[in-house]
């Protein structure tokens, strides 16, 4: 991979598995240091011990998004530890499933604060460096359902439709210090996320693995699950300079589901 991202610093929420994990591998791979963060260390030390194979340097770091003050400490940790953040990728997320008669408060509030407000407080921390290095880009990790409704994730959706609105409001207002605001929308991704999605259809529809598979395959017109990998090669993209013209977007990677 072309060094697109030297001397770049990245941090990646959420980076221990999934597409953060890509994202993260990808950023290193291009020449940028990476700081990633989750809420287990040890499987963060592994994924920082793979990605150290690109060259750079790795930073793992504990951080519960939803908690201000740790956020603000690792914010502080990581400035210590590689310098002020270039390129910031809010990925960390949770997801799940309800019907609305009966939802449950404790469903919502946790789709809200990890999903929405997590991003809202990693970009407080991280913003205020950006403007004054007068540069910088926002990555968030939406879904596609930041674009369309969707039976039993009304607590999901509304969190990732705020995300969708959060980038754009936020494009706006810091584009006077070259900091550029995106997000991308996957579609249902091959991920532990959607595994547990899976393992969820097949207890409560009693169908097989196979066809609860099918099923979530066949919200593509490409009949196949998004691989992490494409959504990285996004992220990368829109890190680096050539982009330097692209926010206040959401950008689907769904295999064409949504088309707007």
């Amino acid at each position: 991979m072309t060094k697109t991202l030297e001397n770049r610093i990245a941090l990646v929420t959420g980076g221990q598995q999934g597409i953060g994990y890509s994202i993260a591998c990808a950023m290193a791979a291009a020449g940028a240091d990476v700081a990633i963060c989750d809420l287990e260390m040890s499987s963060l030390e592994n994924a920082a011990a793979e990605m150290r194979k690109f060259g750079g340097m790795v930073v793992p770091v504990f951080c519960d998004v939803t908690a201000p003050k740790r956020v603000q400490h690792m914010a502080e940790f990581v400035n210590q530890e590689l310098g002020h953040v270039d390129i910031l990728v809010n990925n960390a997320g949770v997801s799940g499933s309800h019907k609305f008669i009966g939802h449950p408060d404790d469903l919502w509030h946790k789709m809200l604060s990890v999903n929405l407000t997590g991003v809202y407080n990693i970009c407080k921390a991280f913003v205020p460096q950006m403007a004054d290095a007068k540069w910088g880009r926002i990555i968030n990790i939406a879904s596609t359902v930041a674009k369309r409704g969707g039976a039993y994730i009304a607590a999901y959706s509304a969190s990732k439709h705020g995300v969708l609105g959060l980038t754009r409001a936020l494009a706006v207002e810091l584009n006077r210090y070259d900091i550029t605001v995106n997000a991308i929308c996957p579609g249902f991704a091959d991920t532990p996320m959607n595994e547990q999605t899976i393992a969820n259809i097949v207890k409560k529809t009693g169908r097989s693995e196979e066809e609860a598979r099918q099923t979530i395959e066949g919200h593509s017109p490409q009949n196949r699950l998004i691989s992490p990998e494409e959504v990285a090669a996004l992220a990368v993209m829109l890190a680096g300079h050539e982009a330097r013209g692209i926010t206040g977007q959401g950008i689907n990677v769904d295999g064409g589901e949504v088309q707007c």
